[in-house]
């Protein structure tokens, strides 16, 4: 009894101390903690220290919290960069955009970089990648494919600060979805296939 109570509060201790840029990540066949920081840009040592993990060891189907941001008082609305923002980014950009013109790349980089510092969006680019539901690229496995050499340079154009979208927090293919969210967005550009929106 003792036991299971120690756990309840352990629980509620994490819980109330998560911060809201955090997100979940559920393991995978093959994952290891050194890929999927490689992947998100967050160290093995602060995975497995959000998740209180004392061993490497992983099992699939495994919910790890990833600690993307921070909200402490000074660096809440500092969006933060990590040394994996720029894979991370070109193999989103491959994944959502590699039919796309050199434009259309750059302003799929651009609307996540808009989200970054969008208040109601996570301060990184892993914690906005990430985030449930918000890429397809995430849902089907896309994103682990390597990025081509225009994406990567399209990832670089963006993080320089080039954005072609024009301030988007949303692109969408309009003859793939019927999304009525989506849709009701206010559509501010035009790039290739794709559609650009706030």
């Amino acid at each position: 009894m003792l036991i299971i109570f120690l756990l309840v509060i352990g629980g509620l201790f994490l819980f109330s101390h998560e911060s809201e840029a955090d997100w979940k990540y559920t393991v995978k066949r093959g994952d290891t903690l050194f890929n999927i920081s490689k992947r998100t840009g967050v160290s093995v040592a602060a995975i497995k220290s959000r998740n209180g993990l004392s061993r490497d060891t992983l099992k699939i189907g495994q919910v790890l919290t990833i600690p993307t941001g921070t909200t402490s008082a000074g660096t809440q609305n500092t969006p933060s960069r990590s040394a994996g923002d720029l894979e991370l980014l070109a193999r989103v950009i491959h994944a959502e955009a590699q039919a796309e013109p050199y434009l259309g790349k750059v302003a799929v980089g651009g609307v996540i970089l808009n989200r970054v510092q969008n208040p109601k969006f996570p301060k990184t680019i892993a914690g906005v990648i990430y985030q449930p539901h918000a890429f397809e690229s995430v849902s089907n496995g896309w994103i682990n494919k390597p990025a081509s050499a225009d994406s990567k340079k399209a990832a670089k154009d963006a993080l320089s600060g080039w954005d072609p979208s024009g301030g988007a927090l949303y692109f969408f293919n309009p003859a793939k979805t019927n999304n009525p969210w989506i849709w009701a967005r206010k559509i501010i550009n035009r790039i290739g296939k794709h559609v650009f929106a706030i």
